[in-house]
């Protein structure tokens, strides 16, 4: 029996008992949204790059891949995966990766995760693979599930393979930092923002602002000479990037809840006592509330006044609400959706809302 045929059994099994499935690959990500319950469905068996074609900038790779060595067949090639997915772990997986939906410091610079998904191969409730996407165009119900597996939790099934633009690494990258103000800092990359100028990130926290420059040597050098700022050495700048990326900064650290507001990057500062990390432009801000501390509320209130939402990342209560609470528009394509694709509930039941 072949890994495909085995799971599609397993999960024909649990539709017939409407028994929920945990879709796991390397469980690097299990901390997000709510309490994962049901019987494990391991999707590390099936793994490998399907295919990679350099000259297109296009690779596939199966779900149980693991992310390491797909990144590491791309750097082989002088190319990378730009939205930067954190791994969050030695045993994150390609699948997990899509799941998750998270992308790194690059984001607002080169997009998110779904911007990069071209194509996937995923399983119904049914046990049936459905493809979407890339070469092949089949269509559930008006759906086109690509993209939309992107941050999706696994909700709608488990992903088989996946088909993602990749992109040559840039030629030069310099990180400069300057000593400012929250407001400051936003004002100004929001001002460098509306310029040509190569910023592939920037972060701000405890009054330092820090930009990643990356591009054709030439125009990195002279975006340097215009900006000023403290040049960080090579090392030490990557190892910054790297230490954001996989939440090993010393922001990071601690027991209390940590909070992921998603704001326009012109929002101004948000009042909200305690620890903040501006990502992304001003476009993600990290906040810390206290171990104790139920913030739930002040802090949903805050990022609606901004133009946002905000979602509860880690710690904090995981049978409660994590996500931002839909609105009755999309909440009923969520329903649709569910229902079309796994009408017994059995993918990661609850793990994003207590009724999907």
């Amino acid at each position: 029996m072949t890994v495909l045929s085995r799971l599609a059994e397993q999960v024909r099994e649990a539709t017939h008992a409407r028994s929920p499935l945990v879709l796991r690959g390397g469980g690097t990500k299990d901390f997000l949204g709510r309490r994962p319950e049901g019987t494990l469905l391991d999707l590390r068996p099936h793994a490998g790059i399907v295919a990679y074609e350099p000259t297109e900038l296009v690779v596939t790779a199966r779900c149980g891949t693991p992310l390491a060595q797909l990144q590491a067949e791309l750097a082989a090639q002088g190319q990378w995966l730009a939205f930067e997915p954190p791994s969050f772990g030695s045993e994150a997986t390609v699948g997990g990766m899509v799941a998750a939906g998270l992308a790194g410091p690059g984001r607002a610079a080169f997009g998110a995760v779904r911007d990069f998904v071209l194509g996937v191969r995923m399983m119904d409730a049914q046990g049936e693979v459905l493809e979407f996407g890339g070469q092949v165009m089949k269509n559930v119900a008006g759906f086109d599930l690509s993209r939309l597996q992107a941050g999706a939790l696994g909700i709608l099934g488990p992903i088989l393979d996946v088909s993602l633009k990749v992109l040559p690494r840039p030629q030069a990258r310099v990180t400069v930092q300057f000593a400012l103000a929250e407001a400051e800092a936003l004002a100004a990359v929001n001002a460098w923002a509306a310029r040509a100028l190569p910023i592939s990130a920037s972060v701000w926290h405890a009054g330092c602002l820090s930009l990643r420059l990356a591009g054709a040597a030439r125009a990195v050098d002279s975006a340097v000479a215009m900006l000023g700022g403290e040049r960080l050495a090579p090392d030490a700048a990557d190892a910054f990037w790297i230490a954001l990326r996989e939440q090993t900064h010393a922001f990071f650290e601690g027991d209390g809840p940590l909070w992921r507001l998603s704001v326009p990057s012109t929002a101004p500062v948000i009042d909200l006592h305690g620890h903040t990390l501006i990502e992304w432009g001003g476009a993600q801000r990290w906040w810390r509330a206290a171990p104790d501390e139920d913030a739930t509320d002040p802090v949903r209130a805050a990022a609606t006044r901004a133009g946002g939402h905000a979602t509860l990342f880690r710690g904090g209560d995981r049978a409660g609400s994590r996500f931002q609470p839909l609105t009755p528009a999309v909440a009923a394509l969520h329903q649709r959706l569910k229902d079309t694709i796994d009408p017994a509930r059995i993918f990661n039941r609850g793990r994003m809302y207590a009724d999907l």
